[in-house]
């Protein structure tokens, strides 16, 4: 990032905290996708707290963005399995916070399988979680009961600009990994399997492309927006995706089960908009199909009479390309900023939550007057 652009974020993120302070010294752990403009945002978070850990996401880390966030924080590895085995949780947040106010910042809902204990049984408060994807709101809000606030932006309309271009950006990256491997797509038969913000971006996308698109969703009030925009609709995954020779997946909570990638035409090219664990249960394939990398970001899945293309291991295609969506970022990174403030001065009861509405105004009157040209 050059110096004026610095600069200029800086300035942003100094505003947002002036107009969203803390209500009293609390402590972060921070789930984060570790990219170049990602260090922006944690410096801002130090106005609002003290950042307890930084916790990449394992498939988004730019290795020198990791290096210099790791001069300033402690950074720690990120898995499933830390914070889904209730004792290693609390473990780790004892060793991390222990006895202190703690906001937990979450992307993908990594803290949802153990809050009951952590809210319970930590030594400090939990004072909330701020939840980033859809994949999370849909974690947290699966709970039978949340004992602590949920302050969710999945969902905000300021969002909406980068899902639109998280969308776009997931077209270009899987373009350039097919034609990586000398092939195309243009005049192809393409599945989109979700039909929220992003899939309904990708799914414009392609169309805009040159591909015939089908859209699969599970709830049929997608399908028929869907519809209403000219996509041809399935009543089924298998249905979807027979004809398709590309699958791109847009979920957040499984689209493809064990049972679903037989149903994969022979050659297609399969993609995920998320981590490959909360959306293609790959895992189950893995005594059942031969694995052969065919370049750095395709692996090639064969059984007898059957074969298909992985693309980025089943991850998020398009942090292959760094997964650019300009200055819309920091509109999300800023209500996340401003829902940690606002736990600290429990403005929420237990439960799941969104920022009001005022507050997303003043964000997005924020952005425009440091943004807009």
């Amino acid at each position: 990032m050059e110096s004026p652009e610095r600069a200029r974020l800086d300035a942003f993120f100094r505003q947002i905290t002036t107009q969203f302070p803390a209500g009293g010294a609390i402590t972060t752990l921070v789930i984060t996708h570790l990219l170049p403009e990602r260090p922006a945002f944690l410096r801002a978070m130090t106005a609002v707290s003290t950042v307890g850990a930084v916790l990449p996401k394992p498939r988004s880390i730019h290795q020198s963005t990791l290096d210099a966030v790791r001069r300033t924080f402690p950074v720690h590895d990120l898995t499933r399995e830390r914070f889904t085995d209730n004792t290693q949780a609390l473990d780790y947040l004892e060793e991390t916070t222990g006895g202190r106010d703690v906001v937990l910042v979450d992307i993908g809902g990594y803290f949802a399988a153990s809050l009951d204990t952590l809210v319970s049984k930590f030594s400090g408060r939990i004072l909330g979680v701020v939840e980033d994807t859809e994949n999370g709101h849909q974690r947290y809000a699966a709970l039978d009961s949340l004992p602590c606030p949920i302050v969710s932006v999945a969902r905000s309309p300021l969002k909406d600009c980068e899902d639109h271009l998280v969308g776009r950006s997931i077209v270009f990256s899987t373009d350039a990994l097919v034609r990586a491997r000398g092939d195309i797509l243009t005049s192809r038969n393409a599945c989109v399997i979700g039909f929220g913000k992003i899939g309904r971006a990708i799914a414009q996308t392609l169309r805009a492309q040159d591909l015939r698109v089908t859209v699969y969703d599970n709830d049929p009030i997608k399908r028929v927006q869907a519809h209403s925009l000219g996509f041809r609709t399935s009543a089924s995954t298998t249905e979807a995706v027979r004809d398709a020779e590309l699958v791109l997946c847009a979920t957040g909570n499984l689209a493809l089960r064990q049972g679903d990638f037989a149903a994969l035409r022979n050659g297609a090219y399969l993609g995920s908009v998320t981590s490959s664990e909360d959306e293609l249960e790959l895992g189950s394939l893995h005594d059942l199909y031969q694995r052969s990398p065919v370049s750095a970001q395709l692996t090639r899945y064969e059984v007898t009479g059957h074969y298909f293309y992985v693309l980025a291991d089943g991850g998020a295609v398009n942090f292959v390309h760094g997964a650019a969506v300009g200055a819309y970022i920091h509109l999300v990174q800023a209500e996340i900023l401003a829902a940690t403030a606002a736990l600290s001065h429990a403005r929420f009861q237990p439960g799941l939550h969104e920022m009001p509405a005022a507050d997303r105004g003043s964000i997005a009157t924020t952005w425009l007057h440091h943004f807009e040209r």
